[in-house]
């Protein structure tokens, strides 16, 4: 549940971001937006797995899978969209 929960809120940056890009520069502010989110989404994902290793006491083999999956979804959802944008 986590899981689902962190991607949302991953989705919930990325709506936030393309939003602030459009208002800022339109269409290509929108596709910069969304470039700017893949690195603010790397360390979001990162404080998330420091979080479940250090706090939670899972292991870094048990979370470094779950790391991938949180980043990669929303970050190529970016990606996809500043590549349809551009």
């Amino acid at each position: 549940m986590h899981t689902a929960f962190v991607l949302a809120g991953g989705f919930a940056l990325l709506a936030v971001c393309g939003v602030v890009g459009q208002r800022i520069g339109g269409n290509p502010g929108t596709s910069t937006g969304a470039l700017v989110f893949v690195p603010l989404w790397l360390v979001a994902s990162a404080l998330n797995l420091y979080v479940g290793v250090k706090r939670a006491g899972y292991a870094l083999a048990d979370e470094l899978p779950m790391f991938v999956l949180v980043f990669a979804i929303p970050a190529s959802t970016a990606l996809v969209a500043w590549w349809k944008i551009v």
